[in-house]
C-alpha cells in the first residue's frame, strides 16, 4: 500500500500545479508564474560578459568531460560571438554558489540540484538530453556486488549504504523517499548512510567492495560500463525506480535577452552527428537536446523534495 501511495503521489505531481513549498529567493522575481527567475527589465541590471563560463554537473571526472564538451563550446562561440570557457566543478554546492555569485553563466545541473539552483542561483533550465526518438530520463538503482550477502533491499539493514550528496535526486532524495515508503527503512536507524560525493565514486566504491551498496543514477553507470571503468560482473542491481528527468541545462537569469536567445539556439542547433558529445552520451542513449520547462518536467522532483521535507535555504 505504501508503494502504491508513493507512486501515485509521484505520478500525480506531473499534473499538479507547483507545490506551495517551492519559492524563489527574495532577490528574484517571478511575475509570470513559471517558477524561474524573471530576466530584469532594467538593462542596467542585465549582464553581457565577454567570456561565457560553462559547467557540467560534477557527476564524473571533470577532465574527461572538458574534452567531451570542447566541440559544443566552439559551436556556442560561433553562435554567440563570445569566448566560452569550460569550468570544472567538484561539487554541486560549488556549482550553485558560482552561479549565484555571477561567476557561472551556463550550466548543466543534475536532477536533484535543479530546484536549489533555480531557487537560490537564478538558474533557468530550458533543455535536457534525449534519445533520437525524443524519450528521456534515467532511473535510480540501488546496487551491490556479487557475494556481498545482500540479495534484496531489506538486506541492507544494519549495513552501510552509499549516497552521493544531499542535493542529488537519485543519489539521495529519491532513494530516501522510496526506502522509507516501500521498506520502512530510515537512514541512521536501519542503515548507516555514507556520502561518496559523486555517482562514479559510489559505483567504483561498490565495484571495489568499499561500500556494500549504493544508490546511483543508472545513466552514469551505463557510461562507466561502456568505457570499461567498471565491469558488469562486478555489480548487481537490487532496485530500479521509475524514470526521472535527467540533467537540466540552462543559463543564469540576468543575461541580456538577446544573448539568452543565442545560447538557446546554440543548444538546439548543435550538430550531434560525429561529435564527441554523441560518442559519450550515446552510451546512456542520448542523441539530441529537447526543450523542457522547470515547472512541468521537475514537478516530480519537487514532490520528492516535499516528501523528504527539503527546504531551499539560500543563505
Amino acid at each position: 500500500m505504501k508503494r502504491l501511495l508513493l507512486l501515485a503521489a509521484l505520478l500525480f505531481a506531473f499534473t499538479m500545479p507547483a507545490s506551495a513549498e517551492f519559492k524563489l529567493d527574495s532577490r528574484y522575481q517571478d511575475a509570470d508564474g513559471d517558477l524561474v527567475a524573471d530576466t530584469p527589465t532594467d538593462p542596467a541590471q542585465q549582464v553581457d560578459p565577454s567570456t561565457l563560463i560553462f559547467a557540467y554537473t560534477p557527476v564524473e571526472d571533470p577532465a574527461v568531460y572538458a574534452k567531451v564538451w570542447e566541440g559544443f563550446l566552439k559551436h556556442m562561440e560561433e553562435k554567440t560571438g563570445k569566448k566560452v570557457q569550460f569550468f570544472p566543478v567538484q561539487s554541486n554546492a560549488a556549482q550553485i554558489e558560482a552561479m549565484r555569485a555571477g561567476r557561472l553563466h551556463i550550466a548543466g545541473f543534475n536532477t536533484g540540484s535543479n530546484p536549489l539552483a533555480v531557487a537560490c542561483a537564478g538558474f533557468k533550465p530550458f533543455t535536457m538530453m534525449a534519445a533520437a526518438d525524443g524519450s528521456f530520463g534515467y532511473e535510480m538503482e540501488i546496487i551491490t556486488y556479487p557475494d556481498s550477502g545482500i540479495e534484496k533491499v531489506e538486506d541492507i539493514k544494519g549495513k552501510k549504504l552509499a549516497f552521493t550528496s544531499e542535493t542529488s535526486n537519485s543519489g539521495f532524495k529519491a532513494p530516501s523517499a522510496i526506502l522509507k515508503a516501500d521498506y520502512g527503512m530510515v537512514a541512521g536507524t536501519d542503515f548507516e548512510p555514507v556520502f561518496s560525493g559523486k555517482h562514479d565514486n559510489s559505483i567504483l566504491g561498490v565495484a571495489n567492495k568499499d561500500y556494500p551498496a549504493a544508490a546511483v543514477a543508472n545513466s552514469v553507470l551505463k557510461r562507466m560500463l561502456q568505457r570499461d571503468v567498471v565491469k558488469v560482473e562486478q555489480l548487481k542491481s537490487l532496485y530500479k525506480s521509475q524514470t526521472f528527468p535527467t540533467t537540466g541545462y540552462g543559463l543564469v537569469y540576468n543575461l541580456k535577452p538577446e544573448l539568452q536567445e543565442k545560447i538557446q539556439e546554440a543548444f538546439f542547433s548543435y550538430p550531434w552527428e560525429g561529435s564527441a558529445l554523441l560518442e559519450e552520451f550515446s552510451k546512456s542513449g542520448e542523441a539530441q537536446f529537447v526543450p523542457i520547462t522547470f515547472k512541468e518536467h521537475w514537478a516530480v522532483i519537487r514532490k520528492i523534495d516535499e516528501a523528504n521535507g527539503v527546504s531551499y535555504d539560500c543563505k
